[in-house]
């Protein structure tokens, strides 16, 4: 299990490594960085000191090099740079340093705060969206997909099998738009819910106030598709485990029906559900985008659409190597619960 962590890691690596040769050449030419960071307004001369100030009059070679060196944990820093950069880490040397450290994404163009602070006040949002919609999707999944391969080919299989299709065809952008239509403006007055609204509301006179409602509709949206994708892959893998031999011989031991099912075909079905269930999730953190900008939920969605808008481009290439990095994280999981569930695997 060690060495298949180790070689996930390795293989982590090499893909973050082609993620940040793609965030970089990919946003070479959409418009000047020294103009954005300045706007409309600046004379020549100023333009000149911020294109210096980031590095655009070297080659472009050079400049990767030095973004390299940016986003990479473990680089080579200058005094000047450790202090202008507020890099925070390990550094050892003198004026030069061999530095281990938190990777540092540069500025935003707008707000001139760090990319990393500004990804890190959004990035709960983000991570409690997707988590309680892959709960939402892992329980009822799991629970229509053991309850359509039980009552296989009655009218609960077929309407569990229907939604799932159709479940699968909508896109999430598609259903968050009539949910917030229709459950946040439409029936509002019942529902109590909002077609907009953040984990969050900041009330002059209560402070900060937690808005539970506010998750409802867009983790609903979210987790449409893979409640319909594990919903299937749970009837699938049930009605073929329920066709094995050690099924047979547990009810030809004399246990119930309820014991089988729960403690020997579900746990043995899992496999591909848990499959879905790590894959989905790091899908999710990059599908929350849309939604999130649709239900005007803060997070990393909202928060890079927002730039994209803005042109701010170190806020959504920092935004592409985060969620690439939980992508990778949460495949490594994956790996590791396989063997958990499934000693086989091992």
């Amino acid at each position: 299990m060690v060495q298949l962590i180790t070689r996930k890691l390795l293989y982590g690596l090499l893909v973050l490594a082609g993620v940040v040769v793609l965030v970089f050449f990919l946003f070479q030419g959409f418009g000047d960085p020294a103009r954005l960071v300045l706007g409309q307004t600046g004379d020549k001369a100023t333009i000149e000191n911020i294109r210096k100030e980031l590095a655009l009059d070297q080659p472009k070679w050079k400049q990767f090099v030095m973004y390299l060196n940016d986003v990479s944990p473990i680089a080579i820093h200058t005094k000047e740079e450790i202090a202008s950069k507020q890099l925070k880490g390990i550094f050892i040397g003198g004026h030069t340093k061999l530095a281990i450290k938190i990777p540092y994404l540069r500025r935003s163009y707008q707000s001139k705060k760090n990319v990393s602070e500004v990804l890190a006040e959004a990035l709960p949002g983000t991570l409690i969206l997707a988590l309680t919609a892959m709960l939402i999707a892992t329980v009822l999944g799991i629970f229509l997909g053991i309850v359509a391969a039980i009552k296989q080919n009655t009218w609960m299989d077929t309407s569990a099998v229907l939604g799932s299709v159709l479940g699968i065809s909508a896109p999430s952008f598609f259903m968050g738009i009539l949910l917030a239509y229709f459950f946040g403006f439409v029936l509002s007055n019942y529902t109590g819910l909002h077609m907009t609204g953040s984990l969050f509301d900041y009330d002059t006179f209560k402070g900060r106030q937690l808005q539970l409602q506010n998750l409802v509709l867009p983790a609903i949206t979210l987790g449409i598709r893979p409640l319909a994708i594990i919903t299937q892959l749970t009837r699938s893998a049930m009605l073929d485990v329920m066709q094995q031999d050690y099924i047979r011989t547990a009810y030809a031991k004399g246990l119930s029906k309820r014991a089988v099912i729960w403690k020997h075909a579900l746990r043995n079905a899992l496999n591909p559900v848990v499959t879905a269930i790590t894959g989905w999730f790091a899908e999710l953190l990059a599908g929350a985008f849309f939604v999130e900008y649709i239900f005007g939920w803060k997070g990393i969605g909202k928060v890079t659409v927002d730039a994209l808008e803005k042109l701010d481009f170190p806020v959504v290439m920092g935004s592409v190597l985060v969620t690439a990095t939980f992508f990778i994280l949460v495949n490594i999981l994956a790996d590791v619960l396989y063997g958990v569930i499934d000693p086989r695997v091992k």
